[in-house]
Order: C-alpha cells, then structure tokens, then sequence
C-alpha cells in the first residue's frame, strides 16, 4: 500500500521502507520479482501509507450495548401512579349522552322539515312542467320542431327556474325570445305564481342564447362542428 505523492513506501507486513517507484514495478510485474523472508524495525513516525483498523468484534459488541442500554431504559421505567387519571378513565354522564343524543336528533329534524317540503315541492312542480313541456314549442315563428331530430330540455333549479335546451336545427332571435316567453308563462300556470327569475339556454349547431329578464337575449356565435360517423373498417383501422 502507497501514496504516489510520496516518495517512499512502507510494506505493512515487515515494515521495510523503499521507494515508491520500486513498488510500482513489483505492482506491474509481482512474478519478476524475488520476496525475501526479511523482518524491519518500526520506525517511529516513518508510516508511509493508509489503512483502516478491521474489528470483527463491533457488531457484537454493538449488540451488547443496545441490549444494557435496553435494560436501563426499562428498569429506569416510573410506576403507574394509583392517583394519577388518565383521559380513558373519564366517561361523560349518561344524562349527558342523552342530552347531546336528543339535541343530534333535533337538528336532524329541524333539517329534514326544511329540506323534505322543498324537495316534494320542487319534484312536483317538475312533473306537472315536464308532463306539458312541448306546448313551449308551438309559436307562431316559421320554425317547424317537429322536423328536428331532436328537441332535448333540462330543468332545474328549487323552484325550475333554470332551463337549458339543446336543439338539432337553427333558431333566429325572435324564436329564442318565444321559448323563453312560452316555458315562463307554463311555469308560472303550473306553479300558480307568477315571476321573472328564469334563466334560460338554448343550444343550437350554430349559436348559443342566453335569456333573462334582467340581462335580455345574449347570444354567442359557435363555429360549426362536422360529425363524422366512422364505420367498422375506419375504428378498426
């Protein structure tokens, strides 16, 4: 074992100290070389290399210490304390139980008592909308929906004030303006009240309106989309 930035060397078995340079061709050519059985004194500060001590005992004894270390932790352990509670051993009161057991059941009533009429009033209104919707689409305009191929509604809302309609042919403005007028004079007969809270969306291949009686008729003009049915050959391809 050398330092090629040390001139000398040192062997670690007989400690004979001799040139690095003489090392290195023993390193290049060991068979060209006779090893004589020859013994050195150490030399006190003439160490020439590097190396690392190997104890084949450290986990052993590494074991032995965490196993003592162990035994201290345990033994050095305090006794539970007989006066000492801990949050296990602290029950509410039965009378408290129940309390809290009656208020849950309360506020779960209070919530349904709200919550279930609003439900019943909101699908009722739906059914008795949804059962007479397609008079909405008999205006006078020159629109013909019976030849659309489809005529596609979806209400919503707590009392169906919002609608949206999706449509496979072109409408104009003005027939916009009469879906809008016929849905709310139909909702305002079923529910018996009338209002001006409905917002509508009519969905057409070319444009899409939005109408309410606070924003008017606001339309958006879509670029067109080609659908393109694949047959068999195609989707496999």
């Amino acid at each position: 074992m050398f330092d090629d930035r040390d001139e000398l060397c040192e062997c670690v078995f007989c400690n004979c100290v001799f040139p690095s340079s003489e090392a290195a061709e023993i390193l290049a050519n060991p068979d060209g070389y006779e090893f004589k059985n020859e013994t050195f004194e150490k030399q006190e500060g003439s160490k020439h290399y590097y190396s690392n001590p190997v104890m084949p005992d450290i986990i052993e004894k590494a074991v032995k210490r965490d196993e003592i270390s162990k035994a201290k932790a345990d033994s050095a352990k305090l006794k539970p304390n007989e006066f000492e509670i801990s949050p296990n051993d602290v029950k509410a009161p039965k009378k408290l139980l129940i309390q809290w057991g009656i208020g849950t059941l309360i506020v779960v009533a209070i919530i349904v008592a709200i919550a279930l009429p609003l439900y019943l009033n909101r699908k009722s209104l739906k059914d008795k909308i949804s059962a007479d919707v397609n008079m909405i689409y008999a205006t006078s305009s020159n629109v013909d929906y019976s030849t659309f191929d489809y005529k596609q509604i979806n209400i919503y809302g707590i009392t169906c004030q919002y609608v949206k309609i999706a449509l496979s042919g072109d409408i104009d403005d003005g027939d916009a303006q009469a879906l809008y007028s016929n849905y709310s004079h139909l909702r305002s007969d079923k529910r018996g009240k009338t209002t001006n809270d409905v917002e509508m969306y009519i969905y057409t291949p070319d444009t899409i309106y939005f109408i309410s009686e606070e924003k008017g008729l606001v339309k958006d003009v879509q670029e067109p989309v080609e659908i393109i049915e694949t047959t068999t050959e195609e989707t496999s391809k």
